[in-house]
């Protein structure tokens, strides 16, 4: 090859490189000084206000939580307990058990006293057979409703709950997850603290369970994970929660809401069709689906997000369940942008069209695929003797760094706001995380989603795949 020609394409590389570093500089800049002024607005609005009289209040409106469980005999029990728990009055707890091989259901007919009933069910809602509907004997578990089903997956066991509730919004969460007792209160109040917008969804942080105590399905004490991919992971659901989502709530251009935490206002949700089923992405998708109906109808709407710490959750300790689930996650981010591709650079979507998708397209999917491509061209460049060592180490260094001091930010941050992590030796083995984590736990995540990726491109078979639950300590 020309030597000429090897250094326009050489100079290329390296500008298309330096670019986008710096562009997501810029936009990691940008999104630190967003979800900070975001978390001093909310504490303040926050700082006053009796939430118990949301809970007091005959206008308080109802609420369905759908938990969809598969497997989960290890800690059903434990968990219903807990959503059980919540402080509010106007709510029904509605556990979708989604054609379980293990003893989920045997164990909550034990432990809640379970009785089948007859309800009458829409033939024409289409979602897998339902086996029976289960309401406990006793007073005290007369907000529990248990539905059993054939397995269709996590979107099919959703969609049958929002279809068979009645109340006004519905709460689809992980049935691993614990929430506070004033979970609801928060929610609620997110809901109607709008005037002018309907808030057509509402979305918080998920905070990483694993180690602590869990007691009668309250969360007892707050502990670091001892596992190290645990702690990887909640750093970077502190950097993605905290920094991240706060940063789009701020200019009302958030794209995704958990799985793991979210309601939404049910007509709406049923408006638009439910979960798609067709996807792994469902959480993402039908937010991507409200926000369209309502954008292409001129209506004015709002997502809310709340930052406070009332969702906790079990996140993989094992790796091959890790690179499983952000395999998942990839699959579903492309299947989700795929879908709505035409709101790519679409002024007629106002900030999402030109905001939001494009940083989801360029960041979240692009970006895994050219530090993939990157480390490749390391390679052969290194092989081939033409490797520009000044450059090369100068931007890994520079790259390197501004990781460490965001995932810093994000740390010291969440201590200032909320002081999960009292302990001094908890937020230094949490910045240890931070300077190791772009060499010991980045890398999978890549690969992790550079698999995904091939697999949906490519079109290899691969479905939700599994979780093994560990459990909640109580020791």
């Amino acid at each position: 090859m020309d030597n000429g020609l090897l250094d326009i394409i050489l100079d290329y590389v390296n500008i298309v490189f330096l670019v986008f570093s710096v562009v997501l500089f810029v936009m990691f800049i940008l999104m630190g000084y967003l979800s900070t002024r975001s978390s001093l607005h909310y504490q303040n609005k926050n700082s006053f206000g009796d939430l118990s009289k949301i809970m007091a209040s005959p206008l308080a409106p109802s609420i369905t939580i759908i938990a969809p469980a598969y497997n989960e005999g290890l800690t059903i029990v434990e968990n219903i307990r807990s959503l059980l728990s919540l402080r509010y009055v106007n709510y029904e707890v509605m556990v979708v058990n989604d054609g379980s091989k293990d003893d989920t259901l045997q164990k909550m007919i034990e432990a809640y006293d379970l009785i089948k009933i007859d309800q009458k069910i829409d033939p024409n809602w289409k979602s897998k057979p339902i086996r029976g509907i289960y309401k406990s004997k006793h007073r005290s578990f007369s907000k529990l409703t248990v539905i059993d089903k054939e397995n269709g997956g996590k979107s099919d066991a959703l969609n049958t709950g929002i279809q068979l509730s009645s109340n006004k919004y519905v709460g689809c969460i992980d049935v691993d997850c614990l929430l506070l007792p004033d979970a609801l209160l928060h929610v609620v109040k997110s809901f109607f603290q709008r005037s002018q917008k309907r808030v057509i969804a509402v979305g918080g942080v998920i905070r990483v369970a694993n180690s602590c105590r869990i007691s009668g399905g309250m969360l007892e004490e707050i502990r670091l994970p001892k596992n190290w991919l645990a702690k990887f992971q909640l750093l970077e659901y502190t950097r993605s929660f905290i920094l991240g989502r706060m940063a789009w709530g701020r200019i009302d251009s958030l794209l995704i809401i958990s799985g793991a935490f979210g309601f939404f206002d049910r007509e709406l949700a049923l408006a638009v069709g439910g979960y798609d089923t067709n996807t792994v992405g469902e959480d993402m998708e039908i937010v991507f689906k409200m926000r369209r109906y309502m954008h292409e109808r001129n209506l004015p709407y709002t997502v809310e997000y709340i930052p406070d710490p009332l969702c906790w959750t079990e996140v993989p300790e094992d790796l091959k369940i890790l690179v499983n689930q952000r395999d998942r996650w990839a699959r579903g981010n492309l299947e989700t942008l795929q879908k709505h591709k035409d709101m790519f650079f679409n002024p007629k979507y106002g900030r999402l069209g030109m905001l939001s998708y494009p940083y989801w397209f360029f960041y979240e999917w692009l970006a895994p695929i050219l530090e993939f491509i990157g480390f490749l061209l390391i390679i052969l460049f290194f092989y081939l003797g033409i490797l520009n060592w000044p450059f090369f180490v100068a931007i890994t260094f520079t790259i390197y760094t501004f990781s460490i001091m965001f995932s810093f930010y994000a740390i010291l941050w969440d201590v200032y706001s909320y002081n999960q992590y009292r302990k001094t030796k908890d937020i230094l083995l949490l910045m240890f995380c931070a300077i190791i984590e772009p060499i010991a736990f980045h890398p999978i995540i890549v690969y992790a989603a550079i698999r995904g990726n091939y697999k949906k491109l490519f079109k290899v078979k691969s479905g939700w795949g599994s979780q093994v639950r560990k459990g909640f300590s109580k020791a």
